[in-house]
């Protein structure tokens, strides 16, 4: 999976790459040339007794530490650079690619795990990116050249090596077979752990109400337990490898070190021969050890990359056309012909046989029941989600077929969850009419009945916003996302239940300023109260996905049933004497 990941990432990068290999093969020239110079030193130099020889083999033996240190250091700037801007790209393309899915993608992965997945598994993969960049010619190359160097030295001591390789070989492939199921489930406990605070931090309130603050902790525990389980299942394995090549290389070297004193006592080689042996061997071990830390690395990498490729590979169900509309025949002209939705795997659609019509100027209303598919019906026309049969038109055009820029242009949307995002109350109001002046802005205020409070506040439009607008209540989250809606100016304003948290007095303000303010517009309105919907020019009832007939307030309480059951179940006692 790593090899599907990496490779686009890593092309941009293709001259950083050239230098860190150049620096790395000159790093691993330099340190093979140290044991045959040091072994130069012994035999020529102080076994001779040639005091100009050793000071010109040590000079060459500086300089090539030297150059050593100097590319190594090199290749880990340029390596660390590397990898921070590869996983910062990657970051962007998760980010861009999650911002382009329906409500349905998204559900599917969940944000806990979205998230997990931006941020930690990222990380992973950088981390594994960096190390393999640092010892991707180096390890090899020093393994290699130790080989061919300590053949040269002596052949009898190099079968030493023949010995040497597999057990160290296999020890390794073992410990790393051992950790790829480990690092699957570590990552999935991750996930859970990040659910659970999530839906602590954001259900705070509920948990408190009914006092569940016992048994959220132990929800946490039994996550953060199994998560630290994992954790230490990984490390436990991961903390074998290195004294296993350890143990290997001590081993090795005390054997290097017993038959070489028997041949250097019988001849065979010289003293700085078996001196440069030893040192070519333990560069080999070091050459080991410098891949265990990459391959500690890999199993839990390349989960991660697994995981971050399921993102990327998942399509949205709403693509882009092919060939975008930027333009409409019909201006404000809302209809849906046939439409129908329904979930991937659902029994029953949630929505079926629509048809509706709305026309600039006039305001539609939708009620029904609780899951009567409202919410999704006005999904459909901002494409949230697509219609599954059927067609939702936007100003004449098929909304799948329109630019999406141009449709949000032309549609105001305020959904059910009134959310403001951390800011300022002007860049929320701003947020679909980045060139609104602040005159704009007041407007909108004043005709969502939320001007008094705005002004009232320290700063004005100014005012600090807290990440999902909990610094307000839930009434002004609503009037300001409402504000926002009309501050676009757009075509078509939809309203999903806009009005819930606004007491009776206040959303007849609402309703008397924003029928002034679009008069123009086409407006459609989902409520649950008929209080809110009963002056609409044509209300819409749905029952069970279906429209269950269509009229004015008092067309539909004479002649539909379902209608008339829904107004008199919201009549007050009053009302009903």
């Amino acid at each position: 999976m790593l090899l599907r990941l990496l490779p686009p990432l890593l092309r941009p990068h293709r001259r950083a790459l050239a230098a860190i290999t150049l620096l790395q093969l000159a790093q691993s020239v330099a340190a093979l040339a140290l044991p045959d110079l040091g072994a130069a030193l012994i035999d020529d130099g102080v076994l001779q007794d040639d005091q100009g020889f050793i000071w010109r083999t040590a000079g060459w033996m500086a300089a090539a530490a030297l150059v050593q240190l100097a590319c190594a250091a090199g290749a880990v700037v340029l390596a660390a650079r590397v990898a921070a801007e590869l996983a910062g790209r990657l970051r962007t393309d998760l980010f861009a690619h999650v911002q382009g899915w329906s409500a349905r993608e998204t559900a599917r992965f969940g944000a806990a795990s979205l998230l997990t997945r931006t941020t930690n598994d990222v990380q992973q993969v950088q981390t594994l990116v960096q190390l393999t960049l640092s010892f991707m010619v180096t390890a090899p190359l020093m393994c290699a050249g130790g080989v061919v160097f300590a053949l040269a030295q002596d052949l009898p001591l190099s079968l030493l090596i023949l010995v040497l390789t597999p057990v160290l070989g296999g020890s390794v492939l073992g410990v790393l077979r051992a950790m790829t199921p480990v690092a699957v489930r570590l990552q999935r406990a991750l996930d859970g752990v990040n659910r659970i605070l999530r839906e602590q931090i954001a259900g705070q309130r509920v948990i408190r109400a009914f006092v569940r603050e016992e048994h959220e902790r132990d929800r946490f525990a039994a996550a953060n337990a199994s998560y630290t389980t994992e954790s230490l299942r990984l490390g436990r394995l991961m903390a074998l490898l290195h004294p296993v090549v350890t143990a290997v290389a001590g081993v090795t070297g005390a054997a290097v070190v017993w038959f070489g004193a028997g041949r250097v006592e019988a001849g065979a080689i010289g003293p700085g021969a078996l001196s440069a042996f030893l040192g070519y061997v333990l560069q080999i071990l070091g050459a080991a050890i410098m891949s265990t830390y990459l391959l500690q690395q890999w199993p839990r990498a390349q989960v991660c990359a697994a995981r971050l490729r399921e993102v990327l590979d998942t399509p949205t169900s709403v693509p882009e056309p092919a060939h975008p509309v930027r333009e409409f025949a019909a201006p404000g002209r809302v209809e849906l012909r046939g439409a129908g939705f329904g979930y991937l795997g659902a029994q029953e659609p949630v929505l079926r046989d629509i048809d509706l019509v709305a026309e600039p100027g006039r305001t539609v209303a939708v009620i029904g029941g609780t899951g009567s598919g409202k919410s999704t019906l006005l999904s459909l026309l901002v494409r949230l989600a697509d219609v599954t049969e059927g067609a939702a038109l936007i100003g004449g055009a098929d909304v799948r077929d329109l630019d999406r820029a141009t449709l949000s242009r032309a549609v105001g949307h305020v959904p059910q969850r009134a959310f403001l995002f951390a800011g300022t109350v002007a860049s929320n109001l701003r947020f679909g009419a980045p060139d609104a002046s602040d005159a704009d802005l007041w407007r909108a205020l004043e005709v969502a009945q939320a001007r008094d409070f705005v002004a009232a506040l320290p700063g004005g439009l100014d005012s600090a916003v807290a990440a999902g607008g909990t610094n307000f209540s839930g009434g002004q989250r609503q009037r300001l996302t409402i504000a926002r809606a009309i501050a676009a100016k757009p075509a078509v304003l939809l309203f999903d239940d806009s009005f819930s948290a606004l007491d009776s007095a206040t959303e007849a303000r609402l309703r008397a300023a924003l029928a002034r303010e679009t008069a123009g517009t086409t407006v459609i309105v989902v409520a649950q109260r008929v209080g809110s919907i009963r002056d609409a020019d044509r209300i819409v009832v749905l029952d069970a996905g279906r429209v269950a007939g269509t009229g004015t307030h008092a067309e539909l309480l004479a002649a539909n049933p379902v209608y008339r059951e829904i107004v008199l179940s919201q009549r007050t006692e009053a009302e009903a004497a």
